[in-house]
């Protein structure tokens, strides 16, 4: 199935209070029948009005259904029950891993404590990598990539912040599920958590794949000033020009030029967001597939994956050094 890189906007309607009165006395009725006896045009008036307002309303009731289930068009979880996208996410086979860093729980405001896979640094160092996870969960392959870049980037605390409260997917089924349950509410408090850990000092920059990619640019916008750069591999940017304002940091976006989902044609309009609210952003495109850049999966591109990892990590150590 092709996709057009259309986004999906989501409107609002303003519906006037109809009143549905198909019932009546029993004086009512014999007002109508008697009506419809002296005009005959009448009963066939009236019941045209009746099925009129009955049509009406049943398309209320529809477009609220709509409306409600609709997700957002700017995250992941609008693909999640696509067999196309879950195909293209191979389910992580067991891997031999040993982790440098441990799980640990955190103070979230307002809420009950998070929990996230945490790598510090040996002496004290204000310098923070938040990492978002993409759609299986705080596997051991999101760990082994905090490890990676926390070996690479040598003094820089990294932080890989579990959206999915302990959760992790084993089917497709289940990592649809996990992601179309994350809410925005909790997960903001999880971040909050993390970015008074840092404290105000701090000098952050956020990556993350997939689902978490657009969780990295949510996570740099509410960092404010202490975010200095995000990264975000193929993930679904926000489409709104209030919610990327607040934006500070810069922006490395790492996008597939073959992926049906966050399609060139997204990319293009972020770009354009960017551009209209004033913001940086820098964009390579990768002649490969989504995920290509996981080695998880089934479209991974090691060769292409190689160069954009090494353009991330260029990227975080000029924005955290």
């Amino acid at each position: 199935m092709q996709r057009t890189g259309n986004i999906a906007v989501r409107g609002s309607a303003v519906f006037n209070a109809f009143d549905l009165n198909i019932g009546g006395s029993k004086e009512v009725s014999k007002r109508h029948f008697s009506n419809s006896q002296k005009h005959p045009n009448f009963a066939r008036k009236k019941n045209t009005m009746i099925l009129r307002k009955v049509f009406l309303f049943v398309g209320f009731v529809g477009l609220l259904a709509a409306c409600k289930n609709d997700p957002k068009s700017d995250d992941m979880t609008q693909f999640g029950e696509d067999k196309e996208f879950q195909a293209i996410h191979g389910l992580p086979d067991s891997i031999n891993f040993k982790p440098q860093g441990r799980m640990t729980q955190f103070n979230a405001p307002g809420t009950q404590n998070g929990q996230a896979y945490i790598v510090r640094t040996q002496q004290p160092s204000n310098k923070y990598l938040l990492v978002f996870h993409e759609w299986w969960g705080l596997n051991q392959y999101i760990q082994r990539e905090a490890d990676r870049l926390f070996n690479e980037l040598k003094d820089v605390n990294v932080v890989a912040i579990d959206l999915y409260d302990g959760k992790r997917a084993k089917t497709a089924e289940e990592a649809t599920q996990y992601m179309s349950a994350v809410n925005d509410s909790r997960a903001n408090a999880l971040i909050g958590g993390i970015l008074n850990m840092a404290g105000p000092d701090a000098k952050i920059a956020t990556v993350g794949w997939c689902f978490g990619g657009g969780w990295s640019l949510k996570g740099a916008i509410l960092g404010a000033d202490r975010v200095k750069g995000a990264v975000m591999y193929y993930g679904m940017p926000v489409q709104n020009a209030g919610e990327l304002a607040p934006l500070q940091a810069e922006v490395l976006g790492i996008f597939a030029k073959k992926d049906q989902w966050i399609t060139p044609e997204v990319v293009d309009k972020f770009e354009d967001l960017a551009k209209a609210t004033g913001k940086t952003l820098q964009v390579q495109e990768f002649d490969a597939d989504h995920a290509f850049a996981n080695p998880s999966q089934p479209s991974f591109d090691k060769t292409e994956a190689a160069k954009a990892n090494e353009l991330a990590l260029n990227f975080l150590k000029e924005k955290l050094q």
